[in-house]
């Protein structure tokens, strides 16, 4: 790692919905890359109120690595947002990644982004190199992403991928909010607005091998769709009583019509 970077710690976690199967190998890949890279360093997993064998598995994997793996448990499921805002707030250390329990990102790949930190880069946003999903998943996906970086005014070029570093001191200036999947456009949105700059990784996507994704799901559209409706007016609304009163006239002229 580069000057200054090899002295910061790091808080790397998953959110987990049944996903017992992909967790062992994920959190091996994990140690894998942070023992040789970091001397100060804890794993968490959010355990999402999880129906399967997911409390088992965390249970073996936390006598396995003892005290540098801690488990956050939902009672019941909350939703993806709530799972990630869980686990922003359990981290610690000084650097705090993230991606998904179903192993469809390898935590190998990390270092990648850890070495586009510099001291004015407060996040570094992986991106899809191909995305390794069904057809029909890839259409939706794309999409959704189109859609709401038009909506937001993102200019991350991926913002369904969950594969982020951030600074702690930076998320713990944000507020978020958001229970959905319409956590990942708050986040990154929030993010840009920070004033931090930004850098971007291309990662590998690979296929999912257990279980089934809770976004694609008819319900789960519908209501990410609602709520991102809900945030752009939640956000429209704090940039103006940032802005002051020419923003708010605009507004104000802008419903009149």
């Amino acid at each position: 790692m580069s000057s200054g970077i090899d002295r910061l710690s790091i808080s790397v976690f998953f959110p987990a919905y049944n996903d017992a199967p992909s967790l062992p190998e994920l959190v091996a890949r994990t140690f894998a890359v942070l023992e040789p890279n970091f001397s100060d360093f804890e794993v968490i997993v959010v355990n999402d109120g999880s129906r399967d064998d997911t409390a088992a598995v965390l249970s073996g994997l936390q006598r396995q690595y003892g005290a540098r793996l801690r488990v956050v448990d939902h009672g019941h499921n909350r939703g993806y947002g709530s799972a990630l805002r869980s686990g922003f707030a359990a981290a610690t250390k000084d650097l705090v990644f993230y991606t998904d329990g179903d192993g469809q990102y390898d935590p190998g790949e990390l270092m990648g982004l850890v070495n586009k930190l510099r001291p004015d880069v407060g996040f570094v946003n992986g991106y899809k190199l191909e995305r390794s999903d069904p057809q029909h998943r890839v259409f939706i996906g794309n999409t959704y992403n189109r859609f709401a970086r038009a909506l937001f005014g993102v200019k991350i070029r991926d913002i369904d991928c969950d594969f982020r570093l951030m600074r702690r001191d930076l998320l713990q200036s944000l507020r978020l909010t958001s229970t959905s999947g319409t956590i990942c456009v708050e986040l990154v949105r929030k993010l840009e607005l920070s004033g931090w700059q930004f850098e971007e990784v291309g990662v590998h996507h690979y296929p999912r091998l257990h279980g089934r994704s809770q976004f694609f799901r008819v319900r789960s559209l519908m209501k990410t769709f609602y709520q991102l409706i809900k945030l752009r007016v939640q956000l429209f609304s704090m940039l103006a009583l940032t802005a002051g009163p020419p923003l708010l006239m605009v507004i104000h002229q802008c419903r009149s019509l």
